[in-house]
């Protein structure tokens, strides 16, 4: 399953790069990208998983940058 979702409150495009390979390594992420430029994220994972990694995300977001949210 693919989805995209926005991301609001990354301050620039290296924190998006630090970012997106942290939760790149996260259990059942098949792919992750994060476009600064328009304020996207996409995610692959399992059918099955997805809503288990998704929470997970939101999660590494606000330890690695507080101010970053995923709707």
């Amino acid at each position: 399953m693919v989805k995209k979702f926005q991301v609001i409150g990354l301050d620039c495009p290296s924190c998006a790069t630090k970012l997106e390979r942290k939760l790149q390594k996260i259990d059942g992420v098949q792919n992750l990208t994060i476009n600064f430029l328009f304020n996207k994220m996409t995610i692959e994972s399992y059918d099955d998983q997805f809503e288990t990694v998704l929470a997970t995300i939101r999660q590494e977001c606000a330890k690695f940058e507080g101010g970053v949210k995923i709707v």
